[in-house]
Parts: C-alpha cells; sequence; structure tokens
C-alpha cells in the first residue's frame, strides 16, 4: 500500500489540476482577459474575438493532466486551432511579440489559479503544462510569420501590376522612336552594323512590350475574372514545377515545410506554360498555409497518347471540412480569408484549368491532408 502511494498522490494532482481548470475556466479568461487589453493592439477587439481559441487550448491542458498524455499536442495540432489563431491575429494587426506574449499571459494565469488553491505545479504537471503552450506559440507564430511571407508576395505581385502599367508609356515611345529612326536610314547610307543594332532594338522592344502585356493580362484576369484566352504549346513540366517550388521557396522555409516533386523529368504538357505556372503557384501556396511544418508533394503523370496528363498537389495538412468540399472553387467560398494571397484564389484556378478543357477536383478529410488533381486534356 505505502509503494503504490506516491503515484495515488500524483494521480490526484493531475486530476485536481484539471478540475480546477473546467471549474475555474471563466475566471482565468477573465484575469487573462484584463491582462492581454493592456497590449496595444488587444484594446479595440470584443470579448469572442479576443478569446478565439483560448478556452478550447484550456481544455486541452486539462485533458492532458488527465490523461497524463505525451500525444496531446500531436491531437491539438490536427485540430488546427494555432495556425488559426495566427492567422486571425495577423488579420487583427498584432505583431509577433504580443502574440507571444498572449499565451505567457495565459501561463501565469494558470500559474496563480494552482498557487491560489496550494497545488504544486512542479514535476511532470509543470513539464505538461509547458509542452501545451510552448507547443502552442510554436505553431500560431509560424502561421502568423508565413501569413506575413504571404501577404509580402501578394503585395509584391501587385506591384509589379502597377510597374506593368507604368512601363507601357516609355516602351510605347521607345517603339515609335524606333520605327521613326528606321524609316530615316531606309535606302540611305546607313552601315551594316547599324541595321543590326535596328533589329536588336526592335526585336527586343518587342520582347519586352510582349512581357508587359502579360502582366497586364494576369492582373485583369485577378481583378475582373474575365474569361481566360489560353495560348496553348508543348513545354517541359519538370523545369516550370521546379521553379515554382523555387519562388515559393522563402515561403515554405518560413512555415518549416518540405516541398517536393515527384514529376517525371521527361514529361511533356500541352498546354499555356504561364496559366499552368499559376495554377501550381496558387495550389502550392494554399498548401504551404495550411501544411505548417508538414509536407507538401507535386506530381504529374501522363494519360493518354494525345498528351494529356494528370498534375496533383498533395499536402499533409488540417485538411477541408466535409461540408466545404462541394464549393471549394466557387467564388466568394474560399476556404479561408486568406486563400487569394498568392493574387488567384481557387475560382480562378478552376476558370485557368476550364479554359484548357480540363477539370479539378479536390480529395480530402479533416486531419489527414488534402490532394488538388486537375487535368490538362493535350492536343484534341
Amino acid at each position: 500500500m505505502t509503494s503504490s502511494s506516491p503515484l495515488v498522490t500524483t494521480a490526484s494532482k493531475f486530476e485536481k489540476l484539471a478540475a480546477l481548470i473546467e471549474a475555474e475556466r471563466d475566471a482565468v479568461l477573465a484575469q487573462w482577459r484584463q491582462q492581454v487589453c493592456q497590449l496595444p493592439t488587444a484594446q479595440g477587439l470584443a470579448a469572442p474575438q479576443l478569446e478565439d481559441h483560448v478556452p478550447a487550448l484550456l481544455d486541452e491542458l486539462a485533458q492532458a493532466w488527465r490523461s497524463v498524455s505525451e500525444e496531446t499536442i500531436a491531437e491539438a495540432l490536427l485540430e488546427g486551432s494555432p495556425p488559426i489563431h495566427g492567422r486571425q491575429r495577423l488579420q487583427d494587426g498584432f505583431d509577433i511579440v504580443e502574440v507571444v506574449a498572449e499565451y505567457n499571459i495565459l501561463r501565469g494565469c494558470v500559474h496563480d489559479l494552482a498557487e491560489r488553491h496550494d497545488v504544486s505545479l512542479q514535476g511532470k504537471a509543470f513539464h505538461i503544462l509547458n509542452r501545451v503552450f510552448d507547443e502552442a506559440i510554436a505553431v500560431a507564430v509560424q502561421t502568423f510569420a508565413t501569413q506575413q511571407a504571404l501577404e509580402v508576395q501578394r503585395r509584391r505581385e501587385e506591384y509589379l501590376a502597377f510597374v506593368a502599367h507604368d512601363l507601357k508609356t516609355p516602351l510605347n515611345a521607345i517603339s515609335l522612336a524606333a520605327q521613326a529612326l528606321t524609316r530615316s536610314l531606309m535606302g540611305g547610307s546607313s552601315s551594316p552594323d547599324t541595321a543590326r543594332m535596328l533589329k536588336t532594338l526592335q526585336r527586343n522592344e518587342r520582347r519586352l512590350e510582349a512581357l508587359v502585356d502579360n502582366v497586364l493580362q494576369e492582373s485583369d484576369h485577378v481583378r475582373t475574372d474575365a474569361s481566360v484566352k489560353v495560348a496553348a504549346r508543348e513545354f517541359d513540366l519538370w523545369p516550370l514545377v521546379e521553379n515554382v517550388i523555387r519562388d515559393l521557396g522563402p515561403v515554405a522555409e518560413t512555415a518549416g515545410t518540405q516541398v517536393t516533386s515527384t514529376v517525371p523529368d521527361d514529361l511533356i504538357a500541352y498546354g499555356d506554360a504561364a496559366l499552368v505556372r499559376r495554377i501550381l503557384q496558387n495550389l502550392l501556396a494554399n498548401a504551404i498555409n495550411f501544411t505548417p511544418r508538414g509536407q507538401v508533394t507535386v506530381g504529374a503523370e501522363s494519360t493518354d497518347a494525345n498528351g494529356s496528363i494528370e498534375c496533383w498537389v498533395h499536402d499533409t495538412g488540417s485538411g477541408i471540412p466535409a461540408d466545404r468540399l462541394d464549393v471549394i472553387f466557387e467564388k466568394g467560398t474560399t476556404e479561408d480569408s486568406s486563400a487569394g494571397a498568392t493574387g488567384l484564389g481557387l475560382p480562378i484556378v478552376k476558370a485557368f484549368v476550364e479554359a484548357h478543357g480540363g477539370t479539378i477536383r479536390v480529395e480530402s478529410k479533416e486531419g489527414s491532408g488534402s490532394v488538388f488533381r486537375f487535368g490538362l486534356p493535350g492536343r484534341t
């Protein structure tokens, strides 16, 4: 009997801590809210908006103490609360220091609760408390930083569109000057070197105009959801995918997400390479966004002799609720308010795929990740 007494005492302490959290949750939240409201950004937030997922986090702590489980945090991460908290806090204007402060204030409130009831927070109980809060801080802050990176990318695309508009005027002037210069030298005594330089000037001017027009057309698609024109041709898919992965490297690194490609290096696609690039860029950005510290894989395979291929983006993230699977590609019903952070939402991705004559679908289950699949029919 004597040898089992410490175990009984320890179990009783864990149960008492769990019961305290459950019984005094409202009081803990009130104390936490009072202190958090001193943070500059939190002062204007209503209680439900401020508390966000914090009540559920306290429930998770109580469950961790009651079960003395080492798997609690892994299960909590699948629920997705800390990532949601991080995204909301960025939208509310918090900075990372304030996000960390919120959790540490809550940790202090739990310590105060234990002290008021003469319950020791040492040993295993202290370890579980810190594990719950440290993991929640890590995931929320990581998501916050990822959202910031995606926002920077969105602003960069918007800036590129503005620059493209501004470039049209000087490009037109260069084009007119080159034409006038060519006419003045036709039939004259211009040297072969001068003729070559004029041709080089004209060729590069046309190339710049085409690049600017492409940027303007893409920005118009983003703003107006206009009909999409496809300039189809054969292209190597593997280097295109590698370039997209490389461009999103900083975002993936911020999220701690591993992005890999299984696309065969000899696979030839038929379609508009610029639009396919934007499809993959948006799907990958979404996958990274919802897969902090997880894995994202891009794949593709040939489906028939006419050059049709199927591409997919698979992630190990939080997944999509079943009631949203049927509407995820509809305008105004994106999975998250930040889903358009790369400049294209899922409805636009669908428009780009359908412009090729293909279809797109998603397979997902909450807690088990998602797979987006789209087809490029090839030559008809």
